[in-house]
């Protein structure tokens, strides 16, 4: 399964839940980074260094980093959705449409 970095707005309940769906999948928590208040650009590096590929429903930001440069291990916008379980399923079938994530913007939507 694919490595991913939840940004700081990205629902726990989701990142749960596509845990469960055998993803590696950590949190700015997770490796001490929240609440510092990092850039968009901070976060997608922080990704990229550890080959991991952005979950965020920062949709613009994270659009507009990835058309300056697709060099990163992935990005995952997302449009927020109360079914927390609908949308890890939503993420894990439309990321499994990829070979490699690698330079590539994903996006998924409500159900």
């Amino acid at each position: 399964m694919a490595r991913f970095l939840a940004d700081e707005n990205f629902p726990f309940p989701v990142t749960e839940a596509f845990r469960r769906l055998g993803h590696d999948v950590v949190t700015l928590a997770d490796i001490g980074k929240a609440g510092r208040a990092l850039t968009d650009q901070a976060v997608l590096d922080l990704a990229t260094a550890d080959a991991r590929c952005v979950l965020t429903l920062n949709r613009r930001d994270f659009a507009r980093l990835h058309r300056a440069s697709s060099d990163h291990a992935g990005i995952v916008v997302c449009t927020f959705d109360t079914d927390f379980e609908g949308q890890a399923g939503r993420i894990h079938a439309a990321i499994t449409a990829y070979v490699s994530l690698t330079g590539e913007l994903i996006r998924v939507g409500r159900g």
